[in-house]
């Protein structure tokens, strides 16, 4: 049992991260949070419109974006990756939207040929060019998140801000944070109410192809810390959790950020213990607090349902 799972040691899972090692920690807590945060508020709308799939398509759109961003740049550099990146996620939701609505096939059908047919070509294309193209899978698959810290720091006049990817993601999460508080009421009547949206005078179609750019930003400003794989953890776990613990939808989004804040720390500390992928560790942290709130709370709303069907019945019957 010791040879599959390591020996729990206190002083080092808990105490020596933020004490011998707290310049590493406090920079892969952070990114993981910010992650976490922009994920989770886009995906609360990607699950009140039954699309949390379509990070799923995007995230996995990414790899022929940054095999075809390589080809034509010849670098590896941030930029031309992240424009890659980034055009492959607004050509993956162009052509979900093409598909499903100059078709008959549905939208979840959709998702799924879109986002298997670009990965498949992302496949081909490093096949083909293996020679050229020196992609690193654990990159593309599940984030360097731990070799942040090693990352050279961001200086603005004259303070020091932190390594790059986490400014980077910081001013992601701040942007979508401001959208979402600026564009709430547009968001949330056109995720609820197409039609009401309609009448109110909201372009419903504006707002679903801004929703999918910010959406693809937030992905590929993800994908490099946790990966093209587990990015669809964050954009679904905080926002289904937080809609098992109220049905208030600011409540719900202050819930997702809560749930961002304690993956990324509990993640740190199981991924410590366990010497695993951290950004790994942070998804299986989240699905635990999932799982804790849908044991606990779900409980209580299904219990609390059936005494009030319970207690309907008895009123027709009257008992």
């Amino acid at each position: 049992m010791n040879e599959l799972i390591p020996l729990f040691e206190f002083q080092r899972v808990f105490v020596t991260p933020w004490t011998q090692d707290f310049s590493s920690s406090v920079w892969i807590v952070l990114m993981g949070f910010f992650v976490a945060t922009a994920c989770g508020l886009v995906g609360n709308y990607l699950i009140l419109r039954r699309m949390a799939l379509v990070g799923d398509a995007i995230s996995h759109s990414i790899l022929p974006g940054i095999a075809v961003a390589f080809l034509i740049s010849g670098s590896r550099g941030s930029l031309p990756m992240f424009l890659g990146a980034l055009v492959a996620g607004a050509v993956t939701t162009v052509l979900i939207e093409v598909i499903h609505k100059k078709s008959r096939v549905k939208q979840d059908a959709a998702i799924g040929i879109a986002f298997t047919s670009l990965f498949a070509v992302g496949v081909i294309l490093i096949s083909l060019f293996a020679s050229k193209v020196d992609l690193d899978q654990e990159c593309v698959l599940y984030g360097e998140i731990a070799f942040i810290p090693l990352e050279g720091m961001v200086e603005f006049a004259g303070l020091t801000l932190g390594p790059p990817s986490v400014v980077r993601m910081a001013l992601v999460t701040l942007v979508v944070a401001l959208l979402v508080g600026l564009f709430y009421k547009e968001l949330l009547v056109s995720s609820f109410d197409p039609a009401l949206a309609f009448s109110l005078g909201i372009n419903s179609t504006f707002v679903h192809y801004a929703l999918m750019a910010m959406l693809s930003v937030v992905v590929v400003s993800a994908f490099e810390a946790v990966g093209a794989i587990l990015v669809i953890a964050m954009l679904i776990l905080p926002g289904a959790t937080a809609t098992l613990l109220s049905h208030r939808f600011p409540v719900m989004l202050g819930l997702t950020v809560l749930h961002a804040a304690l993956s990324a720390v509990l993640g740190l500390h199981l991924g410590v213990w366990l010497n695993c992928s951290l950004a790994a560790a942070m998804v299986v942290a989240g699905t635990g607090l999932f799982i804790a709130a849908a044991a606990v709370f779900g409980y209580q709303q299904t219990h609390a349902h059936e005494h009030s069907q319970n207690n309907n019945l008895r009123g027709r019957r009257g008992d």
